[in-house]
């Protein structure tokens, strides 16, 4: 079984949210399942040199975009039995960030014709293209438009996987000819028109055979309203062909047993993580105390994390003998907040505006409760990670956080977590008062950390998930 992965970001090369982690991950056990995946992925300035400087040159051909022809070479790197490629074109990727340009629907409709176009060059004719977001949304269009007359393409499928649906890639009318090859016949409700714009996300959902999302439940809400960023009416109307399946993280690389990261390793052992928690306080300059809960929350300081609701409790919490670490950046008025509580609480908070993969894994092992009262949440990572390392979160009842985070029960044992159901900053304030007050018990606690630990994430079973629908596109395809 032939699987083109097309991203416009993996780990290691290039990663800034979630996407990076899944791209870096999935195709390796889906290798484990004897799928040959291959990987496309744009070529960018801050990809790091140690990969940069195992690059093979390819291929290199020009790109049609109206009346630009643009070059595009194709560089090759086989990391972990993987082969990537990546579409070089310096005049779009060789820029400081991944995302954010003014240019951006040029740059992803460049990415997007040149990876069809360069496909035959590649000895590799894939069964399925899985694209993954926005950037990627219109390939899928491309595809039956531009090239399925052509013999090498005219059996391929597509996947479109949204990670996540606010974010879709608006761009003006004015592109659809101009960049995008397509006749005004495509501006319609039912094709990519959206209020007036080009919206990306909206042309992979309509053209792809089959359209996945990162959990069962987020698959579920994005269906109404509430969730369905303007366009539920899509979903619903294409819901036979959409499959929720929740992520998975990569346990070799996220693993206390191993990670060189942190202080000290660990297993089933409560008393070892508590050493990582005595020497993160004493790096962060806290009181070092083996008996009080640290409380962390590691994220991007957006209003979808809910952080708002944080802030609404926050100086009740602070009424608790608890410490609170933060890592993340975000929108000002968070950062300014957290910064001004570090000051007012030196001996109970720390925050840390900034991100650091390395400090964030310190912060997994050495606290207590991972805070993540996310208003919507795909599917989320950090909530995996924390369980991984027996760090017991505490989240909403949304998207993939309820599908892997089960709230404890003290009469049956069960349990990872804690969890809450409506947005509401004091539903959340009782579910850590909750949660703190079952920590004072140290075998209970004992046991939601071997539950926490014992939680399994790992890409396996989800991967296997991924065959059977690749598996079930294939057959369908066959006369």
């Amino acid at each position: 079984m032939r699987i083109l992965f097309v991203a416009t970001e993996g780990s290691p090369f290039a990663k800034s949210g979630g996407l990076g982690d899944v791209i870096g991950s999935l195709p390796y056990a889906l290798n484990k399942q004897n799928v040959e995946v291959r990987v496309i992925l744009p070529k960018y300035e801050s990809m790091p040199s140690y990969y940069k400087e195992q690059l093979k040159k390819k291929c290199h051909m020009t790109v049609n975009l109206g009346w630009r022809n643009q070059y595009c070479g194709v560089e090759e790197l086989e990391y972990k039995g993987i082969h990537y490629y990546f579409i070089d074109n310096e005049y779009y990727f060789k820029r400081p960030d991944h995302y954010g340009y003014y240019d951006d629907g040029e740059r992803f409709a460049f990415f997007n014709h040149a990876v069809l176009k360069v496909l035959p060059q590649l000895d590799y004719c894939p069964q399925i293209i899985h694209a993954h977001d926005w950037h990627t949304g219109m390939l899928s269009v491309f595809l039956k438009a531009h090239y399925a007359h052509i013999p090498f393409y005219k059996d391929m499928k597509t996947i479109f996987t949204i990670h996540n649906l606010k974010y879709q890639g608006l761009f003006p009318r004015s592109i659809l000819e101009d960049l995008l090859h397509l006749s005004q016949d495509y501006f319609t409700a039912d094709k990519l028109e959206f209020y007036g714009q080009i919206n990306s996300m909206k042309a992979g959902l309509v053209y792809s055979d089959l359209i996945t999302t990162v959990s069962k439940t987020y698959a579920q809400e994005i269906k109404y309203p509430f969730f369905g960023e303007k366009l539920d009416p899509i979903l619903n109307a294409r819901k036979e062909s959409l499959y929720g399946i929740v992520n998975g993280i990569d346990d070799q690389d996220y693993n206390p047993r191993t990670d060189q990261s942190i202080y000290v390793n660990y297993a089933e052992c409560r008393k070892k993580k508590c050493e990582n928690k005595l020497n993160l306080q004493q790096a962060l300059g806290l009181p070092v105390r083996k008996d009080v809960p640290m409380l962390a929350m590691i994220t991007r300081l957006v209003e979808q994390k809910g952080v708002d609701l944080l802030i609404h409790i926050f100086e009740e919490l602070m009424e608790e003998d608890i410490q609170f670490v933060l890592l993340g950046t975000g929108e000002r008025y968070y950062e300014d907040y957290f910064k001004h509580m570090m000051a007012k609480y030196p001996h109970k908070v720390v925050s840390n505006i900034l991100f650091d993969e390395n400090m964030s894994r310190k912060i997994y092992a050495g606290s207590d409760l991972f805070l993540m009262p996310s208003r919507f949440e795909p599917c989320g990572l950090s909530q995996l990670i924390a369980l991984r390392y027996g760090t017991i979160p505490i989240v909403r009842e949304t998207g993939g956080l309820k599908d892997t985070v089960l709230s404890y029960n003290t009469s049956t044992g069960e349990g990872n977590g804690f969890s809450f159901a409506n947005y509401n900053a004091h539903d959340f304030l009782y579910t850590i008062r909750r949660a703190l007050n079952i920590y004072k018990n140290p075998k209970t606690w004992d046991d939601i950390f071997l539950n926490a630990l014992r939680s399994d994430f790992s890409w396996e079973h989800s991967s296997k998930e991924y065959l059977e629908l690749y598996q079930n596109l294939i057959n369908e395809s066959r006369p």
